[in-house]
């Protein structure tokens, strides 16, 4: 059973974030978590000028402001707002994770101030990098939850190579599905390089359909043996194998299935992690336009 009872979400005030903000409430309902929504002033030194501080109007204004962007909150929803200043907005962001135990990072793409450079944005990328917990990316493509239904999950895909890393990214994927009540669906994707596919056999016992087919039948009796029964009782289970590239059929089939989450593992730090976050993980959350729960193997 996964337990979430801390829950970080940075905002920026921009429709991102907010968005962003909108999905953390859900999750913290779920898992009955205290959230806390957390805006960074950019106290940073310009030329020969020294840092602008805050007053004591300047704080509770923007507190004020971040309440406006929760909009009207459940009355079950344990929710603090705080506001901080820092010279980096990255650095901060890394230091809240850790200061207040967040079990639960969730982040908006390409919002204001650094959201929206380079490959999600430079302060993204970097959380992403190097936060040790758990991390939720809701992207600029993700459902709208201002003003409209609350945030559902209703159909989570979890693609799964068999790794220790995707198999604990299953474990959080089996446990939101049934908290609501969603459909999961397994995915696990057969890459075959083209310079071995070039080089089959041509002899006429060699039949690339039955080997195929066999491996397809066996990847999808490992995905069923990964499901525990009762998980089956509390929400309905789909299991696919397809063949390609892994982000792409990641990305087809979530789009086919309109997937409200993805969720996926990553190994821990180091080259490895780097080599596995940049082939796959990050092409998915790139592309995504629903949210991507990023898991680190520890």
């Amino acid at each position: 059973m996964i337990e979430i009872g801390r829950i970080l979400c940075p905002v920026d005030f921009s429709e991102f974030s907010q968005r962003a903000l909108h999905h953390a409430m859900a999750m913290a309902k779920w898992y009955e978590a205290r959230l806390t929504a957390l805006y960074i002033f950019v106290n940073l030194p310009t030329l020969d000028l020294p840092p602008i501080e805050l007053t004591d109007s300047d704080r509770q204004q923007l507190l004020t402001e971040m309440r406006q962007l929760a909009g009207q909150l459940p009355p079950d929803l344990s929710i603090d707002f705080l506001v901080r200043e820092a010279p980096d907005v990255r650095r901060e962001i890394l230091d809240q994770t850790e200061a207040l135990k967040a079990d639960l990072l969730v982040l908006g793409s390409h919002g204001r101030t650094g959201f929206e450079k380079l490959l999600l944005g430079s302060v993204t990328e970097t959380v992403i990098r190097k936060a040790t917990c758990p991390l939720m990316v809701v992207p600029r493509g993700a459902p709208d939850a201002v003003g409209a239904e609350p945030v559902r999950f209703s159909r989570i895909l979890c693609p799964v190579d068999f790794s220790d890393a995707s198999v604990s990214a299953l474990e959080y994927a089996m446990d939101v599905a049934q908290k609501a009540g969603a459909q999961l669906t397994l995915v696990h994707v057969i890459e075959m390089p083209p310079e071995l596919r070039a080089h089959y056999p041509a002899s006429g016992d060699f039949n690339v359909d039955h080997i195929r087919a066999a491996a397809e039948a066996e990847c999808l009796r490992h995905l069923r043996s990964l499901i525990p029964e009762s998980v089956r009782t509390h929400c309905a289970v789909k299991t696919v194998v397809q063949e390609g590239a892994a982000y792409r059929e990641v990305l087809r089939v979530a789009a086919e299935d309109k997937s409200d989450l993805i969720v996926m593992g990553v190994h821990g730090r180091g080259a490895v992690d780097l080599m596995v976050f940049g082939s796959n993980t990050a092409r998915v959350i790139r592309a995504a336009t629903c949210p991507v729960l990023v898991v680190r193997q520890q």
